[in-house]
């Protein structure tokens, strides 16, 4: 597959990174990313804080920084309380409603948020005057559009009666296309690449999570939720990325039918360079305008180099006289989506692996565990103590699946073995530690990352969105996450305790752990995972 970067072009690099690169030792690491020479603007780089939570403020040298009240920040810890948020924010919404996710069930848990969605549109529709309300849905086509019944069928209802408010756009990845399209069946057709992207917003409150908009994910497969709530800068960040995404998607019509906006190149009938660049153009508008407002807005605020500089609050012009509290907590996010070049989730998180020090704590979790080379090498050769969660082959999505899929939790398995040989063989037993998650009647699908500096009890830093840390997270899909970074011992506590209650539910992983029958991988998984990691 050929995959162009915009990482080896450098044409979307911001300026102050790569002047901020040449004083961090451990950018040079990806200089290979960076080799072609780019004309360097010599604007002073953000003051790099040794201590504390604002020693990660070069992230905002590539996405923006969006400083907010820890007191906006909730940490949901179950299924049941991700749906029952899901259906009041809809209830409540009253501009915009924007979900973006892999696909949307088909049971009767996934009908009522149809119907929430319904009810919400008519009561709009009500209002006096032209209704505001303006629902935006995102989903992956070949996914969305997997059996008889599927996302689209769920969704025509709403688009045949409020066709004027809502927008239901499907992902088809442009390395699915040609003969290739044609021979791959349904569901084998979804390895190739899919919108990953699971983020739902609804006025100004946005939920970033894992997990997709199916029954499991309501009741018994466990994920993580962050809420950020009255966070208007960050809900336009997102609706933007959505809208962006949207437009060179296919748009899902009343009769079932899929077009593209008139103009636009589709996605595996026009030109793949063309198609992968009018993509990469529109996703960077986002950021680096999102980028740039950020730092119109923050320009003498929490970082002026002034000491006891005034803090100016993110407000309107219409609240000129009022000042919001300093913010606590900052909020970076983080777009990897490799076919249109765009690397800056790898790229920031190759960067925390790098940078973790002696005596810190990096808390790592995915559902599916098959770490890209690069990811592996840095836990491997750094100096952090890592604690890495991942599924059992009991609580695999893929668990008890029929035909080829079944086979899946063992080739993890046979990953996992690999792995914990190689942590074995470097005498890294201590240092670098697998736990499995275990749960009776669960399944297991939190993905992200706690980083505890030396010498302290609580995380400053967590990652939380889309992303398994995989080949497929890394290279095929589109996925979204974000940085929190928080001061406030409170959110951090949040933090701690939603790692806790993860890790409990584990077990640490020892050359017992292999010699369990259940832990029995055949032969020919043994041979035909390396051949097929990259695609699951």
């Amino acid at each position: 597959m050929v995959e162009s970067s915009g990482w080896a072009t450098g044409q979307w690099l911001p300026a102050e990174f790569l002047h901020l690169s040449l004083h961090r030792s451990s950018w040079l690491l990806l200089a290979p990313l960076l080799t072609p020479p780019v004309p360097v603007i010599t604007a002073p780089p953000c003051s790099l804080c040794p201590e504390g939570a604002h020693r990660f403020q070069w992230i905002r040298n590539l996405v923006p920084e969006f400083g907010i009240s820890s007191s906006h920040v909730k940490v949901l810890s179950s299924p049941a309380e991700f749906y029952e948020l899901l259906k009041v924010q809809i209830k409540a919404a009253k501009q915009r409603v924007v979900m973006a996710s892999l696909y949307l069930g088909t049971g009767l848990l996934e009908q009522e948020l149809v119907y929430c969605l319904e009810e919400t549109l008519e009561k709009s529709l009500q209002a006096k005057g032209s209704p505001d309300l303006r629902v935006s849905i995102l989903l992956d086509y070949t996914r969305g559009s997997r059996g008889r019944k599927n996302s689209r069928t769920m969704l025509i209802p709403l688009l045949q009666r409020f066709p004027d408010q809502v927008r239901v756009s499907l992902f088809h990845t442009p390395n699915l296309r040609g003969l290739l399209r044609l021979l791959i069946p349904e569901r084998f057709n979804e390895t190739i690449g899919l919108q990953h992207i699971k983020v739902y917003l609804f006025d100004d409150n946005v939920i970033l999570s894992g997990a997709n908009l199916s029954d499991l994910y309501f009741t018994n497969r466990q994920d993580r939720y962050v809420l950020l709530r009255d966070s208007p800068e960050i809900a336009d960040f997102f609706t933007e990325l959505v809208d962006a995404i949207g437009d060179v998607s296919l748009q899902l019509q009343q009769d079932d039918t899929v077009q593209m906006m008139e103009g636009m190149v589709h996605p595996y009938q026009g030109d793949k360079v063309a198609y992968c660049e009018i993509a990469n153009r529109r996703v960077m508008e986002v950021i680096n305008s999102a980028r740039s407002r950020q730092e119109r807005l923050h320009a003498k605020t929490f970082h002026s180099s002034q000491p006891g500089s005034s803090l100016l609050s993110q407000q309107g012009p219409q609240a000129s006289g009022d000042l919001k509290p300093e913010p606590d907590t900052w909020i970076y996010p983080l777009i990897q989506m490799k076919p249109f070049g765009i690397q800056i989730d790898e790229m920031v998180t190759e960067t925390l692996l790098t940078e973790a020090e002696r005596d810190a704590r990096v808390y790592l979790t995915t559902g599916y565990f098959n770490l890209t080379q690069a990811y592996m090498d840095l836990i491997l050769g750094t100096r952090a103590e890592y604690r890495i969660l991942l599924a059992s082959p009991e609580v695999n999505g893929f668990f008890g699946a029929k035909g080829v899929a079944g086979a899946i939790p063992a080739a993890y398995v046979y990953i996992e073995h690999q792995f914990y040989s190689e942590v074995c063989y470097l005498q890294q037993q201590e240092r670098v530690q697998l736990q499995e998650y275990s749960r009776a009647g669960w399944t297991f699908h939190a993905k992200g990352l706690w980083l505890y500096l030396a010498g302290s009890d609580l995380p400053c830093l967590t990652l939380i969105g889309s992303p398994n840390f995989g080949y497929r997270s890394v290279h095929r899909d589109l996925e979204a996450q974000v940085a929190i970074v928080t001061e406030n011992k409170a959110l951090q506590q949040q933090l701690h305790q939603e790692q806790e209650q993860l890790y409990l539910c584990s077990g640490v992983v020892s050359t017992s752990t292999f010699e369990q029958p259940n832990r029995y991988v055949k032969l020919w998984v043994k041979l035909v995972t390396p051949l097929i990691k990259n695609f699951f």
